[in-house]
């Protein structure tokens, strides 16, 4: 305890402090980007669970703007900003506990929605590019109707087993579809990172689409 860099709130007062949460999450009066950086910064700095915390807190933040109409879907996820400026973002939330620092915390969470909202619109014209340039590699290697559809396929989930990519990509006849994939993965559009044995199907990756997401490159 006394080397702890923060300590939670009193468990006595957790209920009561979680229901002040919650009705402030209730109200709509506030700008929505403002509540959500309030809000966040009050879960964490509740602490509610034993593990997890962290995650839930980063999780709600789409939530949350999502909730107030603010996206028009839950998919805007600050984790990339704050995990690489984790040291600026503890001290930001313990200098809400020790100080009441509320300004220094707003402003570095709306600076770190506007940089991540930057940051991700950088991504989609990336993915677009990437499928526009996949899209006719993907004809070029198949030769194949299901040639677009396999392209959709990963790029509606990036890691499948041949399972899933042929019912993603329509293709009913199990022996076209490890043809198709057995073609892309020869041109090395796409990889193989798990064998088949028995019943348990190969496993497969779109490196290019996933490097992109991740930021980094992080399967060759």
């Amino acid at each position: 305890m006394e080397q702890a860099r923060f300590i939670p709130p009193n468990p006595l007062v957790l209920p009561q402090a979680l229901e002040a949460w919650a009705s402030y999450l209730a109200a709509e009066d506030e700008a929505p980007v403002l509540q959500v950086a309030i809000a966040h910064a009050q879960f964490e700095i509740m602490h509610p669970f034993k593990d997890g915390n962290g995650r839930i807190g980063r999780m709600l933040i789409p939530l949350l703007l999502y909730q107030r109409r603010t996206l028009s879907r839950p998919m805007f996820y600050l984790s990339e900003y704050l995990e690489t400026h984790r040291d600026q973002y503890y001290d930001g939330l313990l200098a809400i506990t020790d100080n009441g620092n509320w300004q220094g915390w707003i402003e570095f969470f709306l600076n770190a929605i506007i940089l991540q909202a930057d940051a991700n619109l950088i991504k989609v014209k990336q993915i677009l590019e990437l499928y526009d340039k996949l899209k006719l590699r993907f004809i070029g290697a198949t030769h194949s109707q299901f040639a677009v559809p396999s392209l959709d396929a990963f790029f509606m989930r990036p890691i499948l087993n041949a399972t899933d990519f042929s019912r993603l990509a329509g293709i009913e006849n199990r022996v076209t579809a490890n043809g198709i994939l057995s073609q892309i993965k020869q041109d090395k559009l796409i990889i193989r990172i798990r064998e088949s044995s028995g019943r348990t199907p190969a496993v497969f990756a779109l490196p290019d689409l996933i490097n992109i997401a991740e930021g980094r490159t992080v399967m060759g």
